[in-house]
């Protein structure tokens, strides 16, 4: 009997259009999760530091960098958290 990895899994319900729109969502705000604590910590801040100068508060710098809350961060929290690592956004599609 062969085993039925996750990949597997994933694989066969991104044929499904509802689950696959639910998929891509959740890399993407995965993806943002880890960009944001990356420049966090490329620019020495502790998540309260980085709240502080991006206007917000440290819980929504954890909640944004755990990637487990299902809410898109918005445009405007990306580009205070940019300015506040020293970065700057750069959006594209594919």
């Amino acid at each position: 009997m062969k085993a039925i990895t996750l990949n597997d899994v994933i694989k066969k319900n991104l044929k499904d259009p509802e689950f696959r729109k639910l998929y891509e969502k959740e890399q993407l705000i995965n993806a943002i999760a880890q960009m944001v604590l990356q420049m966090r910590k490329n620019a020495g801040l502790t998540q309260l530091q980085l709240a502080e100068k991006a206007h917000t508060t440290q819980p929504v710098i954890a909640r944004l960098e755990s990637g487990k809350d299902s809410r898109t961060p918005s445009l405007d929290l990306l580009m205070k958290i940019a300015e506040a690592t020293g970065f700057k956004i750069n959006i594209g599609f594919t």
